[in-house]
């Protein structure tokens, strides 16, 4: 799909949803986003030497008010499953502003392997993921 017009994308999502909905990974983002490619690059330099109890996700923004690319990404780390943090976020526990106004979901997959790691680990990745992203173009909140 890389290379069609985002309308295009869309379509062929929608279609996709509607007839295999139950069998997709929850991991697979519901819209098309032009620099997800990017992004899983990014985060696959990334690697946790040992186990923890920390997570590293991403959340997706929606800036609609914005010229050009209208997501961005909020890069967060926590001891709460990703999908759970986001839930709390969206709920307006200890949640960031932009996830709370601008989060439409988790994207899982890019972070898949920077789940339970040791929380010092975490911390830097964290920070580091959040610079890298925004290296590669991508608009970025978090990552403290």
């Amino acid at each position: 799909m890389r290379g069609e017009y985002p309308a295009r994308i869309e379509a062929a999502l929608d279609r996709l949803w509607k007839q295999a909905g139950a069998s997709i990974p929850e991991w697979l983002p519901m819209r098309y986003i032009s620099w997800l490619p990017t992004a899983y690059e990014v985060a696959a330099t990334f690697t946790a030497s040992g186990k923890g109890r920390s997570n590293i996700y991403l959340v997706l923004l929606e800036y609609p008010d914005r010229r050009g690319d209208d997501h961005g990404v909020y890069v967060g780390m926590s001891r709460y499953a990703p999908g759970v943090r986001f839930d709390q976020h969206k709920a307006g526990i200890r949640a960031a502003g932009s996830v709370l106004k601008r989060g439409i979901e988790v994207l899982a997959g890019p972070t898949l392997h920077l789940q339970r790691i040791k929380r010092a680990e975490a911390a830097r990745i964290e920070a580091e993921l959040a610079i890298a992203l925004a290296d590669a173009g991508i608009h970025v909140e978090g990552g403290h």
